[in-house]
């Protein structure tokens, strides 16, 4: 019995300098995060501080639908999206280097154009493509 012990006792032993061997030795030292933000305390979202770089372009994005190949193709698209509560209103000429037809989404009608309609709206047209550009230059059919 006395055996028995000792072993337990050197076993408890090599178990708590091999412990110790993956244990760190010293906390390490953190400066404070005031440090670190000077003027800027608290949280921001990333929408804030990209409003908060550009104020005078957050009201110019546009959303646009598209890149179909022909016009009967986009008038079923915009079809679709009027039977949906989207207004749309074609796009005249090219749409920032991009071929096919494009579709502007009115901007009250963004919010419900969400990414399982683009997705149900990518399986009925094949080649339907999204984008957000500015909307300054571009040409709509209205």
């Amino acid at each position: 019995m006395r055996w028995l012990f000792l072993l337990l006792v050197v076993l408890n032993g090599v178990y708590y300098v091999w412990n110790q061997q993956e244990a760190p030795l010293k906390a390490k030292e953190v400066a404070p995060l005031s440090l670190y933000k000077g003027n800027q305390q608290g949280i921001r979202l990333l929408s804030e501080s990209v409003q908060d770089n550009r104020p005078s372009e957050r009201g110019q994005e546009c959303y646009y639908v598209g890149g179909l190949a022909g016009k009967e193709q986009l008038n079923a698209l915009r079809q679709r999206l009027v039977a949906l509560d989207i207004a749309a209103v074609p796009v005249m000429g090219r749409l920032g280097g991009e071929s096919g037809v494009w579709l502007q989404i009115a901007p009250q009608s963004q919010r419900l154009l969400d990414q399982a309609l683009l997705g149900a709206l990518s399986r009925d047209f094949k080649d339907l493509k999204h984008k957000i550009m500015l909307c300054e230059g571009i040409a709509t059919g209205e």
